[in-house]
C-alpha cells in the first residue's frame, strides 16, 4: 500500500547515533517479507553506507528524489540527500547529530507539504541532544506543527495518539511533572483535544462515529468529590460540551477499570488527563508495535513508540516492529487522506 496517487513516505534520519538509522537499513533488507510500501530515507547517503557496513548489512543505495522513490524501492534504499555531513558514531552524538536530525524533518515536511510524499514516519530524536544545538521546540510534535504552519499559514495545535490494535490513548496533557498536571488541565483543554481526536478518527481512520471514553484525573473519578473536585469541575462539563458537539464521549470514568478488554471493546480512544494514565496501558498491552500517531496536523505523522536506545545502536539488536508498524499506518492512512496538490 502507498499513499495517495502512489506517493512513497518519506522516512526522517532522526539521531544518527541512535537506532533509528540501524532498523531502517534492517527493514529495507526485509521489505518484501514484511511487505512495505514503498519509502525513502531522508539523510546522508556516505552516513548510511557506513552504518550498514558497521552492522554487516551490505545494501544498495540509491540518491536521488522523492519522485523516483517508489521505482527505486523494490532494488536499492533511496535517499534523498542532506547537504550536511553525519559524523556521529553508534552510541556517540556529536556535533553533526542536532543539524541532521532537524534539516531532516524539514525537508520532510516540506515533501508532504508540497505534494511529494504521502506522509512522514519520523525516527527517534534526543532531545537533550537537540537543545544542547538550541532547538527552541519542546519537542518533536511541536516542530512539526510549527513548520505546518510556517507552510500554511495556519495555526493547529497538534495532540498525540498512541495506537495499537489493542488500544489507541491520548494523554491530554504530556510532558508535565506530576504536581504540575492540576493547574495545567482546563476543560477548554479536555474540549480541544477529544474535538481534534474525534475529527482526525473520523476523517483518516475512516471511524464514522468515533466513541471517546473520558477517564477520570483522581482515583474512582473522584468519587463524587471525595477524592478530588476536579473531575466534577473540570472533566465532566468537558464531556457534557463534546456530547453537545455531537461527538461520542462518555465520562469521566475510572481509569482503573478502563483498559481490560471488555471495557476497551467498548471505545475507540481513550482521553486521558496525564502522560502515564495513558502510556502505562498501552505500553503493557503492545510495547514493541505500538505507534505514535499526531493528530491535528495537515499531514499524516506516525513514530515509533520508542527512543534512541544509544546503548544497542550499531549492534543490529533493536527491534524493529515499532518501525514497521509506524510505516505500516502511515500508509494506511495517507491512503484514506485527500491527496495535497503539488506547489506550482
Amino acid at each position: 500500500m502507498s499513499g495517495p496517487s502512489g506517493l512513497p513516505l518519506a522516512l526522517t534520519l532522526g539521531e544518527p547515533a541512535g537506532i533509528g538509522p540501524d532498523l531502517t537499513i534492517r527493514i529495507w533488507r526485509r521489505r518484501e517479507e514484511l511487505k512495505l510500501p514503498p519509502f525513502y530515507l531522508v539523510g546522508d547517503p556516505d552516513f548510511v553506507r557506513r552504518r550498514a557496513r558497521q552492522l554487516g548489512s551490505e545494501i544498495a543505495l540509491s540518491v536521488g528524489t522523492p519522485a523516483q522513490a517508489a521505482e527505486i524501492f523494490p532494488r536499492a534504499l533511496p535517499i534523498v540527500p542532506l547537504q550536511l555531513p553525519v559524523t556521529a558514531e553508534p552510541g556517540r552524538p556529536d556535533a553533526s547529530s542536532a543539524p541532521a536530525a532537524i534539516a531532516s524533518i524539514r525537508r520532510a515536511v516540506s515533501d508532504v507539504l508540497t505534494g511529494h510524499a504521502a506522509g512522514i514516519v519520523t525516527n527517534p530524536v534526543a532531545k537533550n541532544v537537540l537543545y544542547r544545538s538550541g532547538f527552541a521546540e519542546p519537542g518533536h510534535t511541536e516542530f512539526l506543527a510549527k513548520l505546518a504552519q510556517e507552510a500554511t499559514g495556519k495555526s493547529d495545535r497538534p495532540v498525540m495518539m498512541l495506537w495499537s490494535p489493542e488500544l489507541a490513548v491520548v494523554p491530554v496533557t504530556i510532558h508535565l511533572p506530576l504536581k504540575d498536571v492540576v493547574s495545567k488541565l482546563t476543560c477548554e483543554l479536555v474540549v480541544e483535544t477529544g474535538r481534534i481526536a474525534a475529527h482526525d478518527l473520523a476523517k483518516r481512520f475512516g471511524i464514522l462515529r468515533p466513541r471517546l471514553a473520558v477517564a477520570g484525573l483522581n482515583p474512582h473519578a473522584g468519587e463524587d468529590g471525595a477524592l478530588g473536585e476536579e473531575d466534577a469541575a473540570i472533566v465532566a462539563p468537558a464531556v457534557d460540551r463534546l456530547r453537545g458537539e455531537g461527538i461520542d464521549a462518555v465520562g469521566p470514568l475510572p481509569a482503573d477499570t478502563l483498559f481490560h478488554e471488555q471495557a476497551r471493546a467498548a471505545y475507540d480512544v481513550a482521553l486521558c488527563m496525564y502522560h502515564d494514565q495513558a502510556l502505562i496501558p498501552i505500553k503493557t498491552l503492545a510495547f514493541d508495535h505500538a505507534v505514535n500517531v499526531t493528530l491535528g496536523l495537515p499531514f499524516v505523522r506516525t513514530s515509533p513508540d520508542h527512543g534512541t536506545a544509544f546503548d544497542i545502536a550499531g549492534k543490529g539488536t533493536a527491534d524493529p516492529s515499532s518501525l514497521v508498524a509506524a510505516i505500516s499506518l502511515a500508509a494506511r492512512l495517507s491512503a484514506t487522506a485527500p491527496a495535497l496538490v503539488p506547489a506550482k
